[in-house]
């Protein structure tokens, strides 16, 4: 987990109205607590855990998504950039049910283009690409829940 993604982390919490957010994953530990009063953020980071990756969250847990068989293709096809999850949430394809998809398999995109929403208590967050390129392959259905650093596109960057 990089510092942007620990940046972004601790903005959504805080913007969220969750009270404290628990995240354990190899050998990272952060535990995000916000007062609603004076919006102050306090975060713990703690190195050298179990190999053992869990997730605690203040709310409800969701079922876990089965992750497409894109390992294969994934391997063979190794000069492709696979765009992952940078929250836990609900995955849409489009911005409302009478609306187009954002992307296409074979739709070229340039860095900046929103490629899908995730819905995550209650707020919709666009995911934006951070590489240009072509999409190859969808690896989510609409409308399945996601969980943090999951696949959900594989682009040609060529």
């Amino acid at each position: 987990m990089d510092l942007k993604e620990i940046q972004n982390l601790i903005k959504f919490v805080a913007n969220s109205g969750v009270a404290e957010v628990k995240l354990e994953m190899d050998d990272v530990k952060i535990t995000i607590r916000t007062t609603l009063e004076g919006n102050v953020t306090e975060t713990t980071y703690v190195q050298q855990m179990p190999a053992q990756a869990t997730l605690q969250q203040a709310v409800a847990p969701q079922a876990v998504a089965p992750v497409a068989a894109a390992e294969a293709p994934v391997a063979e096809n190794s000069h492709y950039i696979t765009i992952k999850s940078p929250i836990i949430g609900t995955f849409y394809r489009k911005p409302s049910p009478d609306k187009p998809m954002f992307v296409e398999v074979g739709k070229t995109i340039a860095q900046g283009d929103v490629l899908c929403v995730i819905e995550a208590m209650k707020l919709f967050n666009e995911i934006e690409s951070e590489i240009s390129g072509k999409i190859v392959k969808i690896l989510v259905d609409d409308m399945s829940p996601v969980e943090f650093d999951q696949p959900l596109f594989l682009v040609d960057p060529s």
